[in-house]
């Protein structure tokens, strides 16, 4: 990776994202709590999840990730409370198609996660950049095998 690339990578919307992570902590009543880390660097993700009428109420995260990481969390913290179900699943297969195939960013309102398309040729970063998303979408798992 030349120091252009790097530049590239860390662009200041990046890194500003990464230092002002929204919804940092817990709940105190959560429907569900995951916990996604990725094998490949060790980032974690702990998200907290309301859950009603097919809607995010609340939501909560604790993020130990990379900036690449840290900057997915803070667009999805500011986007999902009021999304529904099928538009975080939406935004999960949207946000890994951007990243491993080329697909278009994810739709609102997600679609702030396009300041990661320059991730897209590091792989070994793609893991750390779904982690919030997919700890979320395993929450909602959770919330609905325990109302079934």
């Amino acid at each position: 990776m030349s120091d252009s690339d790097l530049i590239k990578l860390y662009s200041s919307r990046i890194l500003a994202l990464a230092a002002d992570i929204p919804r940092l902590g817990q709940l105190d009543a959560p429907t569900a709590r995951a916990r996604k880390r990725s094998p490949l660097c060790g980032s974690t993700v702990t998200v907290d999840v309301k859950f009603e009428d097919g809607v995010v109420t609340d939501y909560a995260q604790d993020v130990k990730a990379c900036a690449l990481g840290q900057a997915s969390a803070s667009v999805v913290g500011e986007a999902v409370v009021g999304a529904t179900e099928a538009q975080i699943r939406a935004a999960r297969d949207a946000l890994e198609a951007m990243l491993k195939s080329g697909g278009p960013p994810p739709a609102a309102p997600f679609d702030g996660l396009e300041v990661l398309l320059p991730a897209r040729a590091y792989k070994n970063r793609h893991a750390s950049i779904l982690l919030t998303l997919d700890a979320i979408t395993e929450a909602l798992d959770m919330a609905r095998q325990s109302t079934a």
